[in-house]
C-alpha cells in the first residue's frame, strides 16, 4: 500500500471509531427516548421517532466533532475561523436527514414500527448511507488542509 493509501486508510478507521462511540451513545439515546428502557413502556417522544432521533444525534454529533478533530483527522487542518465547527455541524444535520429518510419510510410507508424496524431503517441502512457521504464531505470541506509534513510527503 502506498503512503497515501495508508493515511486514508488510517483516516478512515479513525472516524469509524469515532463514528462507532458516537453512535452507540446516539443509539442509546435514541431508544431511550423513543422506546423506553424497559420502563412499563413509558417513552418520553414513542408518537415522535423523528424528533427523538434529531435529539439524540444532536448529542452523538458533539462527540463526534471533538474526537474527528482531535483524532481522526489530527494531521488536517481548516481555514474556518471556528475550527469548522459550523461546517461540521451544518454538513451533520444535511447528512442527518439519510437515515432520517430510511426510519419515515420504514415507519409511513411500510408501517413498521417496533424497535428492531427502527433500528435497522435508521441506525443500520441509514445510517451506514450518511456516514459515508459525512466521510467525504468532512474530509473535503472541513478539514481539508493537510498538515505541512503531509503535503511534503506529496499526499
Amino acid at each position: 500500500m502506498t503512503p497515501r493509501g495508508r493515511r486514508l486508510a488510517g483516516e478512515i478507521g479513525r472516524y469509524l471509531a469515532v463514528g462507532l462511540g458516537a453512535t452507540i451513545v446516539s443509539f442509546i439515546l435514541f431508544n431511550g427516548l423513543v422506546h423506553g428502557f424497559n420502563t412499563a413502556d413509558v417513552a418520553p417522544l414513542n408518537g415522535h421517532p423523528i424528533l427523538g432521533y434529531v435529539l439524540a444525534n444532536l448529542v452523538g454529533t458533539a462527540i463526534s466533532y471533538r474526537g474527528t478533530r482531535s483524532w481522526a483527522f489530527r494531521n488536517r487542518t481548516t481555514t474556518h475561523l471556528d475550527g469548522g465547527r459550523t461546517a461540521f455541524v451544518a454538513i451533520s444535520v444535511a447528512t442527518m436527514i439519510i437515515p432520517m429518510a430510511c426510519l419515515w419510510i420504514s415507519r409511513n410507508v411500510m408501517g413498521l414500527d417496533d424497535p428492531f424496524s427502527d433500528n435497522i431503517s435508521a441506525n443500520v441502512i441509514g445510517l451506514a448511507l450518511g456516514n459515508a457521504a459525512r466521510f467525504v464531505l468532512t474530509r473535503q470541506f472541513v478539514f481539508g488542509v493537510r498538515d505541512d509534513a503531509e503535503a511534503l510527503d506529496g499526499v
